[in-house]
């Protein structure tokens, strides 16, 4: 019974019809009341519940306005999510509604129809994957295909067995550095920290080049690459995570030069390559002979645990041969699912691109203007990289999680413990949650 679901559904506090409303919102959210189900009558509900019916009927108003009821005449009321819930690129995680506000990580929700309908689909179609091992191995044909399919399509021609599916872009990046071996590995300064902390992890020295809103550092790009020679490099040319800068094509045949010459594996992170913000997205061309790792968890969503790497046959051979790979292959109904998913990354991309601007857009605007610091709009990708103005990144970062707010300051993500006036702010988090965000930033800089 309903009853026993939202008991305890008092302490919510406040007016009894506005503590109901939240009670079986929550219990919507845990699933404790699944998207779909009836509610029972009005008055059957307030009988349960031990109030009035007027206490029922506000409370399913509130309800309704918000989207998360919907009324046929003659049959009640029925459960669904909003759709500017379910369709979003914010995790509920990150509304605001309590004292803690955690934006350490730029994640999206799952786009929950497209998910929802491709899980349904793959279940549908499982029957022959099912009659067979379920072992690792180099990916479903099928997806092997669409994502070589994505690549040729952007105008780097790939053939499937050119794909080596993997367990997110972590794993690929972990079967790579094990399998090649590096003992020196070119990195930007700054860089996504979970890259710095596999890194750190296999022992690796990393030999920075610096990195800031005019893009790559020519110079230091020459140098890196002469001292690791014979080693790696890892890059983000494509909306580089924190800065959002776009390398140009001068900096990429560059790239490609000193890697032939001073024979260096370039291993590019495209994870956030589809999130351009641009006008008008147009992919920019690939580092000539890179091997490139990808995955789904930043423009669909981190729980599909599917990523890829794309490099020549024989490298996807070599690997597959290393009995380590198999621990880093995801399972076999995660890629159905995926496959059902990608036919529909170009309607998907459009949602979250213009989502995305659009919070981009605020929150610069928001913090435009104000003496504490400074930045460089964006052309792409998840975050502005604040510089700062009389304050450490650390300070500020400290003094803003004191009133709730985590962000990651600049060291976090320098692999020489640099970037000290430095702070990402994602913009990931819907427009009301990021006034907050602006709101406490201020406070904490002023204290």
């Amino acid at each position: 019974m309903l009853k026993d679901v939202l008991a305890g559904w008092r302490r919510f506090g406040g007016p009894l019809a506005g503590a109901l409303a939240v009670a079986l919102r929550e219990a919507v959210l845990d699933g404790r009341v699944r998207v779909g189900d009836r509610l029972p009558s009005e008055r059957r509900l307030a009988g349960e519940l031990g109030v009035s019916r007027g206490t029922v009927v506000a409370a399913l108003s509130r309800l309704r306005e918000e989207g998360w009821l919907v009324t046929e005449h003659g049959s009640g009321s029925r459960v669904r999510l909003p759709r500017n819930l379910g369709e979003r690129y914010a995790p509920l995680s990150v509304d605001g509604r309590g004292s803690l506000l955690d934006l350490r990580r730029a994640v999206p929700a799952a786009p929950r129809a497209i998910v929802t309908d491709a899980v349904t689909r793959a279940l549908g179609r499982s029957a022959g994957l099912l009659l067979e091992s379920g072992e690792p191995g180099p990916g479903l044909p099928e997806l092997r295909e669409l994502i070589a399919r994505r690549h040729t399509g952007e105008g780097s021609a790939t053939r499937p067995e050119q794909i080596l599916v993997t367990s997110g872009a972590r794993a690929a990046l972990a079967l790579l550095v094990t399998h090649l071996g590096p003992r020196r590995i070119v990195v930007e300064n700054p860089t996504f920290f979970d890259s710095l902390a596999t890194l750190r992890r296999f022992g690796i020295r990393t030999v920075p080049v610096r990195v800031t809103a005019a893009g790559w550092d020519d110079d230091q790009l020459a140098t890196a690459f002469r001292e690791a020679a014979g080693g790696a490099a890892l890059l983000t040319p494509d909306f580089q995570n924190p800065t959002g800068v776009l390398m140009g094509s001068e900096d990429r045949r560059k790239v490609a030069e000193l890697a032939a010459r001073y024979g260096v594996t370039v291993i590019v992170d495209e994870t956030v390559r589809d999130l351009d913000l641009r006008d008008h997205p147009v992919p920019e061309p690939r580092i000539d002979r890179a091997v490139t790792i990808g995955s789904l968890s930043k423009t669909v969503w981190g729980g599909l645990r599917v990523g890829w790497i794309r490099g020549p046959a024989a490298l996807i051979r070599e690997l597959l041969l290393d009995p380590i790979s198999d621990l880093y292959a995801p399972p076999p109904m995660e890629q159905l699912v995926a496959c059902e998913v990608l036919p529909l990354m170009g309607r998907l991309l459009g949602q979250r691109r213009s989502e995305l601007r659009r919070q981009r857009d605020h929150l610069a605007v928001s913090l435009d203007g104000d003496d504490a610091w400074s930045f460089s709009l964006p052309q792409g990708g998840l975050a502005l990289w604040l510089r700062l103005n009389g304050v450490s990144g650390e300070a500020l970062a400290g003094k803003a999680a004191e009133a709730g707010l985590s962000l990651l300051p600049g060291p976090v993500f320098s692999s020489d413990g640099t970037r000290a006036n430095r702070l990402r702010v994602p913009y990931t988090a819907p427009i009301e949650t990021l006034d907050r965000v602006v709101e406490q930033l201020r406070r904490a800089h002023r204290s």
